[in-house]
């Protein structure tokens, strides 16, 4: 045999081995998947989520706060909701503050007042998602605070549903941010 000859035949008994250990490696990679850091964890596939406590004066807060959550959480989370006595997860806490404020006015002249120019809902609420399968806490915040804007002489409703859309989002983000 000739030196170029057998140096073919090298090469392609090394392409051969390259081919064989390529074949049997590459697909058994394909069995493994990475899932740590989604939320929520796979055996969650429910969720109950109970009208937050409300510790405040303005009596509406729970249920809109609870349809907004009804409405967007499960979705967001990719799960579906449930009772609470067949749900895999629970969401549940209460609204610790609500309050208008004026963070937007223009000083008034000597001995006039101020004129509002935009008024603030602030809301906040402490809330947890529990795992009801494994009894662990999934994720808890103290305190989640909103605020939704509104123009001075605009009804308050504009400013406390935008207020409560930003807190649900946060509760989301929350969530998922850590996983």
């Amino acid at each position: 045999m000739t030196g170029d000859r057998r140096s073919r035949v090298r090469r392609v008994r090394l392409g051969l081995r390259v081919f064989a250990v390529a074949v049997t490696v590459i697909p058994s990679g394909c069995n493994y998947s990475f899932v740590a850091g989604s939320f929520p964890p796979p055996h969650v596939q429910s969720i109950a989520i109970e009208p937050f406590d409300n510790e405040t004066t303005r009596f509406e807060l729970t249920g809109e706060l609870y349809d907004q959550l009804l409405q967007r959480l499960p979705g967001a989370l990719g799960i579906r909701t449930a009772g609470a006595d067949i749900a895999d997860a629970i969401v549940r806490g209460s609204i610790t503050q609500y309050d208008v404020v004026a963070p937007n006015y223009r000083a008034g002249q000597p001995g006039q007042a101020a004129t509002v120019l935009q008024r603030q809902v602030n809301i906040s609420v402490r809330v947890e998602i529990v795992d009801l399968v494994e009894n662990v806490i999934l994720w808890e915040s103290s305190s989640v605070t909103a605020r939704g804007e509104f123009p001075e002489g605009s009804p308050e409703d504009g400013g406390r549903l935008r207020a409560i859309e930003l807190l649900v989002q946060e509760i989301v983000d929350g969530a998922q941010s850590n996983w």
